[in-house]
């Protein structure tokens, strides 16, 4: 934490900007009329149009019409108040993100892409100083949507940001960012529901499974439980000469598997140690040992939350009353 007169003055700072553009950033008609701004894709320049920080559509070229989501960081959702961690609240977060979308507009970043698409069908583009220079001021952060750390000059950039305690960073540092939130209903796969968490240490990414339901303009928060090393080494040990699961914690050594029970304890989900189609498997059987009170009786705390909204209710004239 910045106790010095400067860092004060820069969080106050902050928070009187923020303050001042909750008007001006309001959703307006206007917005309809897409704004156009011009990046350079692939060394032709073209027109697109800003959807927020981290997503555009192409307005001219051989590619009129392409949905673009920019690779390697995400911004937050521009939609509505959505997100909510620290000493925040929900209308200040939402500010940051108009701002994001509003800092991307205002250059011309050069971007390429080698057309390959992402889950939803959107083209993945890469602009390198676009997203270094959103993460560096605290208008994003590092993302990706595996295992494996976001990039290294990227997480440089986000720690300084952190570190300075700018954007989205001054107020609350959780360990992990909530991204997305999906209900049971809208599983399409067969494959289970689940919400995107992302670590705000190195960028990786978490599938937070579940089976809940949620209801419009619900808050949604990842929990984080406070559980001692004593707890965690009785349950390594517990684990260990646990036969339900022994094809799955014996090819784990002693300091892994504690790092897995650790992280459970802590997140209640299964970390990287465990390969990813046995994650599952665990997190439910270690779900008995917390319904056991094998993991000690914190009632967790709410760490980064999100609204939940359908994606049909986040635009137009039948938006949810929560984003209004």
């Amino acid at each position: 934490m910045h106790t010095d007169d400067r860092s004060s003055r820069r969080r106050a700072g902050w928070g009187l900007a923020l303050l001042a553009g909750l008007t001006f950033l309001s959703p307006q008609p206007a917005e309809a009329a897409e704004p156009r701004s011009r990046v350079i894709l692939n060394g032709e320049l073209v027109q697109v149009t800003f959807n927020d920080g981290d997503s555009f559509r192409v307005l001219g070229g051989d590619l009129k019409g392409a949905k673009a989501r920019l690779a390697g960081y995400n911004t937050l959702e521009s939609y509505g108040p959505v997100h909510l961690w620290g000493t925040w609240t929900a209308k200040e977060m939402y500010v940051i993100a108009k701002m994001a979308t509003l800092h991307a507009r205002r250059g011309v970043w050069e971007c390429s892409s080698d057309g390959s698409l992402d889950t939803y069908g959107r083209m993945l583009v890469v602009c390198p100083a676009l997203r270094e220079d959103l993460v560096r001021r605290g208008m994003a952060h590092v993302m990706t949507i595996d295992d494996q750390p976001g990039d290294a000059t990227l997480l440089a950039a986000q720690r300084e940001a952190q570190k300075e305690r700018r954007g989205i960073w001054a107020h609350g540092i959780p360990a992990f960012i909530l991204t997305s939130l999906h209900s049971v209903e809208e599983d399409t796969t067969g494959e289970g529901s689940y919400n995107r968490l992302i670590s705000s240490d190195d960028a990786h990414s978490v599938q937070w499974r579940h089976s809940n339901r949620y209801s419009e303009c619900s808050k949604v928060c990842h929990m984080t439980y406070d559980v001692s090393d004593e707890i965690i080494d009785s349950v390594t040990a517990a684990l260990r000469e646990d036969t339900a699961v022994a094809v799955i914690v014996e090819p784990l050594d002693d300091a892994a598997l504690r790092r897995v029970v650790a992280e459970f304890a802590e997140f209640r989900h299964i970390g990287r140690d465990v390969p990813p189609d046995q994650r599952e498997p665990l997190r439910r059987h270690m779900m008995g040992y917390v319904s056991a009170g094998k993991l000690g009786t914190s009632p967790g705390q709410p760490a980064a939350c999100m609204i939940h909204v359908d994606f049909k209710r986040r635009f137009g004239t039948g938006r949810a009353a929560c984003l209004k």
